[in-house]
């Protein structure tokens, strides 16, 4: 039985790959992930090689083995899950669920996991638009939306996903009206001026430039129409 911290370290490193081109994930970057140093997420990493969970190669980075994938998929699963689980049923709000599943999430049984997951009729995302693992490790609902920051004034976009987990962060966007799944028309970007604004069912919403890049979007309309 793989401890927490290794549970952690797997979920992270996934979470990493899940997010940019390469398979593999840089020291460096795991340890702004995880808040640790750079020595301590080197030794992890060997921990990690020698034990099959892991692929670490010196100054190339670490990939996760096929074993290390199923186990960092399922850790997900259940931290996405009980996130929604909490939202569902305890009415907790979206900034409050993500500290609590981090706790759960390793002290909860495969066959509960699934209990909610079939109590909840099977999501395809969490409360913050992440696609939630299937059973059998398959991330299902995926999608390919884009940053805020990417759009243009005059596009029509469907908000999908936040990756900030702030609690800060996710307070101000419900304060602001801000919803999942809402259409909006994006009325400025201004890289400069370091500011998104948007319509959202009527209201205006503005973010930080910074922030947008956290904010994910479905294209309804584009400003440059297709041939």
């Amino acid at each position: 039985m793989a401890s927490l911290t290794v549970e952690n370290y797997l979920k992270a490193i996934l979470q990493i790959q899940l997010k940019q081109d390469s398979e593999r994930v840089s020291p460096g970057s795991l340890a702004t992930r995880t808040g640790v140093s750079p020595g301590s997420v080197t030794s992890m990493l060997k921990t990690l090689s020698d034990s099959g969970l892991a692929d670490y190669v010196p100054y190339e980075g670490v990939a996760l083995t096929d074993t290390g994938r199923r186990l960092a998929m399922r850790i997900l699963r259940r931290h996405r899950l009980i996130e929604l689980f909490l939202i569902d049923t305890l009415k907790m709000t979206w900034d409050q669920v993500h500290d609590e599943a981090e706790k759960l999430e390793h002290a909860v049984s495969d066959m509960l996991i699934d209990r909610i997951d079939s109590y909840l009729g099977h999501p395809t995302t969490d409360p913050h638009g992440a696609p939630i693992p299937a059973a059998d490790g398959e991330l299902r609902g995926t999608s390919s939306p884009v940053s805020l920051d990417m759009c243009h004034a005059g596009e029509i976009v469907r908000f999908v996903q936040v990756v900030n987990q702030e609690p800060g962060f996710l307070r101000y966007l419900s304060e602001s009206g801000f919803q999942l799944g809402a259409v909006g028309e994006i009325i400025e970007t201004s890289e400069d001026g370091g500011v998104i604004k948007a319509t959202i069912d009527g209201f205006d919403f503005s973010v930080g430039f910074d922030a947008g890049a956290t904010i994910r979007v479905e294209r309804v309309r584009s400003v440059y129409p297709t041939a």
